[in-house]
């Protein structure tokens, strides 16, 4: 008598039955429905219709099962993309706000320089406006500094020819024999040159 083992290999040879199909089956079971099949031909071409479904679903599974695990793959792919897309954006929003504090200290500052510039423009104007003032003030006084020159000279020569004069006249006088007068006459002399 043969062993269930070989009964299950003459079921998948013969019938194409899977040996995990008729697992569950007793010795018996095996031996009668091997006896079945060999009397009842359309019932072993329904059970190889079966088997022949029973394969083409295995290789439905087996490639939805592929597709699945490519599917998951993927799936598991994308998600750790999409991790490091979110640490990218959070890092991304950590510098941008970085940046727009930067932005607007740096606004903050433009205005506050743009403010100390139209001071200095406006002290700038009053500056301007001063020097102007002194320079006519400066010229005024080189004006009044020439004229003071220029009667400085004048009086020089008038005190010149008053000394002239003075010094011809003490002389004439001096040629007289008074001694009192001469004497007085050259201590005015004397005074008079300084």
């Amino acid at each position: 008598m043969p062993s269930k083992s070989e009964l299950q290999t003459l079921l998948k040879e013969q019938y194409g039955i899977n040996k995990n199909v008729t697992q569950t089956l007793s010795l018996e079971d095996c031996e009668n429905l091997l006896i079945f099949l060999s009397n009842k031909p359309s019932v072993g071409r329904l059970i190889a219709s079966f088997v022949e479904k029973n394969n083409e679903l295995s290789q439905n599974n087996r490639y939805y099962g592929q597709r699945r695990s490519q599917a998951e793959k993927k799936l598991e792919q994308l998600q750790a993309e999409y991790q490091l897309l979110e640490e990218s954006v959070t890092k991304q929003e950590k510098v941008n706000a970085a940046l727009d504090q930067r932005k607007n200290a740096l606004s903050e500052e433009q205005q506050t320089l743009e403010e100390e510039i139209k001071r200095l423009a406006v002290e700038n104007k009053t500056l301007d406006s001063k020097i102007q003032s002194l320079i006519t003030y400066n010229d005024e006084l080189i004006e009044a500094n020439d004229r003071l020159k220029k009667d400085n000279k004048e009086l020089k020569n008038v005190v010149d020819q008053i000394r002239l004069r003075l010094a011809r006249d003490t002389r004439m006088l001096l040629q007289y024999e008074d001694s009192e007068i001469r004497k007085a006459l050259i201590r005015l002399f004397r005074w008079t040159l300084g």
